[in-house]
Order: structure tokens, then C-alpha cells, then sequence
């Protein structure tokens, strides 16, 4: 028996040191420790050997499978290490060769024109002021003097994650957000810029836009203030020969209200088929904040007055480059793109 163990540890020391692949070193471990190896049987036929020499044989035999254990383990680490070097050496990059040039990337055409209106407004002494996404019915309605059965909520109620929960459709609720912030400290200055979603789609609607709304708090604050601050904006964004109109209009947050137009940038107001022979574009609402909308955030309507307005960023946009399909910001054509 003793002989047996020394030829069995003989071919299996042999075989394991000639394996080159997981494969046949997978087949060397059944030959000799499967159910029915070669040391297996033996091991299986110890009952078998005279009871003197039962002790010894045990002994071999047992540290002949440790043996067995540890030489698999290392040589299949072994192989291991050899595929991932031979690996490495096929897919070495060699460092003396040129780089390969890379196209640098540029800002999209929204993110430009966002970035200049917080530019333009930041100059003017406007804070940034972000807020959710996901908002509170509350904030993105009732807080806007905008309550349940209110019919400009027609144009607005769009996509509700539970009743009291939506996606916003407006940036109006960060205006409310910094009012409550703020517990009644004057001046606010801030403009809100962000995504919005609203049930809309054709060529000047989207289902998702940005939009960038503004807000000031503070005594004695008129409409006056409110078309100075737009005149400056304009020309700073569309060149210092604009000219822009107020047009009384309706929002339930603003008292007065008013939409605001430029003077073509085509044809200088003297009125062509882009605007429609008016002479005038539409590009933003405004107004003098609601009583009610400064009472429920937390200030004195007797004491304080404010002026609030709001923008797509995706009209600004379309009037500065002239783009007529709003979708065109988003089908990532890069011949479009690159042109801005």
C-alpha cells in the first residue's frame, strides 16, 4: 500500500506541474480525488490494510490529499496569473505613440442662453434660488393664490404623482419657498431658473422646458422698477436697440398683470411675417405681486409691494438664433447643434 501512495503522489506531482489550462487541470483533480480517483480508492480500501499498519498508511494517505489540495490551488492561481499576463501583454498600449485627438465639446444651445440670463440678472443684484422638481400642490397652486377649482388651473394640472403631489409647472413655488425662507426680511432679489413640465407638445411647446422666473420684494417697489428691469434685460440679451411693450394681460398670482413684447428682431418693429406685421414679439409674462401671494408667505401687503416675472428659456432661445421648431433642442443633431 505504502508503494501504491508513493506512485500516486509520483504521477500526480507530474501531472499538476504539466498542466497549462483550467481545463486539464480540472481533469487531473477528478482522475485522482474524484469518487472514483485514484487516491479516493485508496483511501476508500484502508479498511482493508492490516491493523499495524492501518496508522501509517492513514497518516500518508491523509497528508497525500492535502498535498494534492494545495499543489491544484497553486497551479490553478498560477494559470490564472499566466492568462492575465499574457492578456496584458497582447493588449499593451504603447505610450511613445501619438495621442489620438479629441473633439472638444461645447455647451447646448439652452445651456448658453440660461447661463446669460443668470449672467444678465446676477449683474443686476438677482440671487439664484433653485427648488424640487417634484413639488407640493400647495406651493406650485395654492400658495399662488391658484386654490382647487380655479380655471387657470386648466392650462397647468398636468402630470400628478398622487393628489397633493406633481411634477411642477412652473418655478413660481421657489418664489414662495424663498418668501417663507426669508420670515419677512426685505430686499428679496432672486430669479429661479429650472425645469418645468406642463401637457403640451408642437413646434413652441414642449412637454419638459426651462423656464427662469424673478421675483422682488421690497417698499415701494411699482411697475415702474418691473419695466426697467425687463428694458435692461432686453437689451442685454437681444442688443441695445429693443424696445418693449407692456400688454395688460390676466395671472392669478399678479395684480396688475402684464405680458411683455420686444420689438421684432428681424425687422427693427416696422412688422414682417415673423411677427406677424405687428412690429412686436411676445417673450415673457409679469406683474406686481398678488397681495394674497405675500400674505401667505409671510409679508405685510400694507408694508411691502413686489414684482414678479417669468421666461422660457427655450423663446429666448428661438428668438436670439432664429430657430422656428422648439423640438429641435431635443433630437441631439449635431448639425444643428454645432451651429451655436
Amino acid at each position: 500500500m505504502l508503494d501504491e501512495i508513493a506512485r500516486v503522489q509520483e504521477d500526480l506531482e507530474a501531472e499538476i506541474a504539466g498542466a497549462h489550462t483550467q481545463e486539464s487541470l480540472e481533469q487531473i483533480r477528478i482522475k485522482f480525488l474524484g469518487k472514483k480517483g485514484r487516491l479516493t480508492t485508496l483511501m476508500r480500501s484502508l479498511g482493508g490494510v492490516p491493523a499495524e499498519e492501518r496508522p501509517q498508511v492513514g497518516q500518508k494517505l491523509n497528508k497525500l490529499k492535502k498535498r494534492a489540495e494545495q499543489l491544484l490551488a497553486e497551479k490553478q492561481e498560477a494559470i490564472k496569473s499566466s492568462a492575465i499576463a499574457a492578456r496584458w501583454d497582447a493588449e499593451r498600449i504603447d505610450v511613445t505613440l501619438p495621442g489620438f485627438p479629441f473633439a472638444m465639446g461645447r455647451r447646448h444651445p439652452l445651456q448658453v442662453v440660461l447661463l446669460e440670463i443668470e449672467e444678465i440678472f446676477s449683474s443686476m443684484g438677482f440671487k439664484i434660488a433653485e427648488g424640487p422638481d417634484i413639488e407640493y400642490d400647495y406651493y406650485n397652486f395654492e400658495a399662488l393664490n391658484i386654490p382647487r377649482e380655479h380655471p387657470a388651473r386648466d392650462m397647468q394640472d398636468s402630470y400628478y404623482i398622487s393628489s397633493d403631489i406633481l411634477l411642477r409647472t412652473h418655478t413660481s413655488p421657489v418664489q414662495i419657498r424663498t418668501m417663507e425662507a426669508m420670515q419677512g426680511e426685505l430686499p428679496v432679489r432672486i430669479i429661479a431658473p429650472g425645469k418645468v413640465y406642463r401637457r403640451d407638445d408642437d413646434v413652441t411647446h414642449s412637454p419638459m422646458f426651462h423656464q427662469v422666473e424673478g421675483l422682488a420684494v421690497d417698499k415701494h417697489i411699482s411697475m415702474a422698477d418691473l419695466k426697467g428691469t425687463l428694458l435692461l434685460f432686453v437689451r442685454e440679451m437681444f442688443g441695445g436697440d429693443r424696445e418693449i411693450r407692456l400688454r395688460p394681460s390676466f395671472f392669478p398670482f399678479t395684480e396688475p398683470s402684464a405680458e411683455v413684447d420686444i420689438s421684432c428682431i428681424i425687422c427693427d418693429g416696422r412688422g414682417c411675417r415673423v411677427c406677424s406685421e405687428t412690429g412686436w414679439l411676445e417673450i415673457l409674462g409679469s406683474g406686481m405681486v398678488h397681495p394674497r401671494v405675500l400674505e401667505m408667505s409671510g409679508y405685510d401687503p400694507k408694508e411691502v409691494t413686489g414684482y414678479a416675472f417669468g421666461m422660457g428659456v427655450e423663446r429666448i432661445a428661438m428668438l436670439k438664433y432664429g430657430i422656428d421648431d422648439i423640438r429641435l433642442f431635443y433630437h441631439n443633431d449635431l448639425r444643428m447643434l454645432e451651429q451655436y
